[in-house]
C-alpha cells in the first residue's frame, strides 16, 4: 500500500498534467490543496518540498507555488541536493541519519528556548495540543507529530534550520510512525501517552527559557523515538516502506 504521502505527490502531478498547467502557472494554496486532496496541511506542504526538490515545483516566499519551467535552466542546488545525495552515495543507514536528526533536533530545542518569540512559543503549545486531541487517529498523530517539531524548528529564528528540517521531514522521519494496526506491540496508548507527557516537557523546556533543560528533554524524547524505530526494524512488517532503498539499507 502507497504511503499518504506519495499518492499526495501523485495527486498534485496528476493535477498539473490533467489540470492543463503549464511551467510558470501557480498552484492553489496549501490549504486549498489540502481540501480538494483530503489530507493535512502539513501532508501537502511535505509533498510540495518533495516535488521542488525533485525539479517539478518551485516554492516563492511569500508569493506561491509554481510550476517549474525546466527551460530557465537547471535549479539551484537545494540542501536535499547538498545533503541527501552524498549520503545516499556512501549508502549511510537509516540509524545514522536518526543520529543526525538528533543532534540537530537537540540543538534545535535549546536555541529555541533561547530565541522564541511569543507567538512562536505559543505555536509550539498548539501543536502539542493537537498532537494530543489526535490520541485515537493513527494517520493525524504523524502528521501533527511534524508539525510539533517543525514548530520547534521555526522558534530557532535560524532560515537554515527551518530548511533543514522540511528537508528532513520529508527524508528521514518514517511513515506511518504511529500506526497500531502494522505495530500494535509497540505502538500501545501507554506508548502514545508517553509521546504526549515528553512533548509538554519540552514545550516547558523551552517556555523556561533554559536552553539545556529543552535540549535535554527533546534528547530524551528522540532516544525513546529510536529505540522504537530499532523495534521497527525487528517486526515483521516495517514501517519504512516510503524510505528510499538507499536511506533503508542497513537500518
Amino acid at each position: 500500500m502507497k504511503s499518504l504521502m506519495s499518492r499526495t505527490i501523485e495527486q498534485i502531478k496528476e493535477k498539473i498534467s490533467q489540470g492543463g498547467l503549464k511551467p510558470g502557472d501557480k498552484l492553489p494554496t496549501l490549504n486549498e490543496l489540502a481540501v480538494e486532496m483530503g489530507v493535512s496541511r502539513t501532508v501537502i506542504r511535505e509533498a510540495v518540498i518533495s516535488l521542488s526538490s525533485d525539479g517539478v515545483l518551485e516554492s516563492k516566499h511569500g508569493v506561491g507555488v509554481f510550476v517549474r519551467d525546466k527551460s530557465a535552466g537547471p535549479a539551484a542546488p537545494t540542501l536535499s541536493d547538498a545533503v541527501l545525495a552524498p549520503l545516499s552515495k556512501f549508502k549511510t543507514s537509516f540509524m545514522d541519519l536518526l543520529e543526525l536528526r538528533m543532534a540537530f533536533e537537540v540543538h534545535a530545542a535549546g536555541l529555541a528556548a533561547a530565541r522564541r518569540s511569543w507567538g512562536q512559543e505559543s505555536a509550539i503549545w498548539d501543536a502539542a495540543a493537537k498532537f494530543e486531541e489526535a490520541l485515537d487517529a493513527d494517520d493525524d498523530l504523524d502528521d501533527r507529530d511534524v508539525a510539533f517539531h517543525r514548530a520547534i524548528a521555526e522558534a530557532t529564528n535560524n532560515s537554515a534550520f527551518i530548511e533543514f528540517f522540511n528537508l528532513m521531514s520529508a527524508n528521514m522521519m518514517p511513515r506511518p510512525a504511529f500506526s497500531r494496526a502494522l505495530n500494535p506491540t509497540l505502538i500501545t496508548p501507554e506508548y502514545i501517552q508517553h509521546t504526549v507527557q515528553e512533548h509538554r516537557a519540552i514545550c516547558e523546556g523551552i517556555s523556561s527559557g533554559d536552553a539545556t533543560r529543552a535540549a535535554d528533554a527533546m534528547r530524551a524524547h528522540l532516544q525513546r523515538s529510536h529505540k522504537r524505530y530499532r523495534g521497527f526494524q525487528e517486526s515483521a512488517v516495517s514501517p519504512l516502506s516510503n524510505v528510499a532503498p538507499e536511506a533503508a539499507d542497513a537500518k
